[in-house]
């Protein structure tokens, strides 16, 4: 199938009633009310010699939820190897670019889907100049990355006064941090405004919940620009997760962000399920497979936590529109899991497959892998 014609399943119809101007990232709608599609960043430095891995790690993750997918580009010789990489995947990349406004428009002599800058960051006005042009004549957006941790010398000053930990949760205090961080922001709008281009997303990050989510939603409240949101530096997985979820499940709720990424020390597709959980959470749209299992305990008679670990990737990425329960024994099994489309678990020296609460297999704990697949098939 043609680029031009592959489009997200993310991206058919609005659904979410926000007013934000609608951005194209590729194949895939940011704003306007479309579902917020789920971001991950490459982990890793990227050559040449990586790319057939990474087509087939990028199939992967699109599986999963991811719809964009973001790499940093610090020096131009990194340039060849993500444009080759773009040209043969369908999923939008992102050139994350820093300080040399060279490697931006080399960039965009390649299929890239957008440029991440801070116009603050390239130098001389005539350098975004260049950058923009090139990037409007390719019809290809800009994304303006703002960060608590590198904020114009001015605006910094500002925002350490209001922090450390007495001033964290204060009122006063929070509302000058996100008004460095929006002014930081509007003034990156404003120059590009100024060359009249307009295609243009925002991202204001912090490592604390509160101003991630207070300069988001006072930006929100001046602007129809589409805001891709997250916490910055959220941590380890665990931590992460909990205050990813903390700062942006207020903010999807409220139709604010229309793109996301947890950014989390950990692997690209736990960033990915994360975030695709949240905005099912957040918007009641869920994209395929949900799976639902018990924690364990001293009654397991299943490795619940073995057989998830195994196989949650290749359920999440069925594409199926089912449930899957994995329990660790017949009280949490088909009783508790009857509402499940299909679900697996043990008890004595034999496992259970169900479907809807009945038992549809049984079979020896050898088995319990092939015998479970052999009935997803057939989902």
């Amino acid at each position: 199938m043609d680029r031009a014609t592959i489009v997200s399943t993310r991206s058919i119809l609005p659904v979410m009633g926000k007013n934000t101007r609608i951005v194209k990232v590729g194949t895939v709608l940011v704003g306007g009310g479309y579902p917020p599609p789920v971001q991950t960043m490459w982990k890793e430095a990227l050559t040449e010699k990586d790319l057939d891995a990474a087509v087939a790690r990028i199939s992967t993750l699109a599986g999963l939820g991811c719809r964009i997918l973001r790499f940093a580009v610090p020096a131009i010789t990194d340039v060849e190897a993500l444009g080759a990489l773009a040209s043969r995947v369908d999923m939008p990349l992102v050139a994350d670019i820093h300080f040399d406004w060279r490697i931006a428009l080399r960039c965009l002599d390649f299929p890239i889907a957008k440029i991440r800058v801070n116009p603050g960051n390239l130098g001389a006005p005539w350098k975004l100049r260049e950058v923009a042009t090139k990037a409007a004549a390719k019809d290809v957006p800009i994304r303006i990355g703002v960060n608590a941790g590198s904020l114009p010398k001015d605006l910094a000053a500002v925002y350490e006064a209001a922090s450390g930990r007495r001033a964290a949760n204060d009122p006063e205090q929070l509302e000058v941090r996100s008004g460095a961080l929006v002014e930081a922001a509007e003034r990156e709008v404003a120059a590009l405004d100024a060359l009249g281009f307009t295609e243009v997303i925002v991202s204001m990050k912090a490592s604390s919940v509160a101003d991630t989510v207070a300069c988001n939603r006072l930006f929100a409240s001046r602007h129809d620009i589409p805001l891709h949101v997250g916490v910055t530096e959220a941590g380890p997985l665990v931590q992460g997760c909990v205050r990813s979820a903390a700062a942006l499940y207020g903010l999807l709720s409220d139709g604010i962000g229309d793109t996301l990424r947890i950014s989390l020390s950990s692997d690209m597709e736990n960033e990915v399920i994360a975030g695709s959980e949240l905005v099912c959470l957040a918007t009641g749209l869920r994209e395929g497979a949900d799976i639902v299992s018990c924690p364990r305990c001293g009654r397991a008679g299943f490795d619940t936590h073995g057989f998830a670990s195994r196989w949650r990737d290749r359920i999440l990425g069925s594409g199926k529109p089912v449930t899957v329960a994995i329990m660790g024994c017949v009280v949490n099994g088909p009783g508790e899991a009857r509402h499940a489309d299909i679900g697996i678990t043990g008890a004595g020296n034999k496992v259970i497959v169900f479907r809807k609460g009945e038992i549809a297999r049984t079979c020896a704990p050898e088995d319990a892998d092939t015998v479970f697949w052999e009935e997803f098939d057939l989902l």
